[in-house]
């Protein structure tokens, strides 16, 4: 069974996906390069749940604390289009 991204969290500027706790799916500072890794792997059908990093973006490399949730904004966006 090929894993699914589980988890989100925000790091150097950008988000990095997860699936099982330590396995590393995927990571982009682009909102493309995030939807890319989203079309292929996919979505755990069961949710994705994310980290503090996520409200706290600004000591993640992002200039304001909302900065990653914009970002997962146009991710979702672009889903959305697809």
């Amino acid at each position: 069974m090929t894993q699914k991204i589980r988890f989100i969290s925000a790091e150097g500027g950008g988000i990095r996906l997860g699936g099982d706790p330590g396995v590393e799916l995927g990571f982009g500072i682009k909102p493309m390069e995030i939807a890319a890794v989203i079309d292929k792997v996919g979505l755990d059908p069961n949710g994705v749940y994310h980290s503090s990093s996520m409200d706290f973006a600004s000591e993640e490399g992002f200039d304001t604390d909302d900065g990653a949730w914009m970002l997962w904004q146009q991710v979702e966006a672009i889903l959305e289009e697809n």
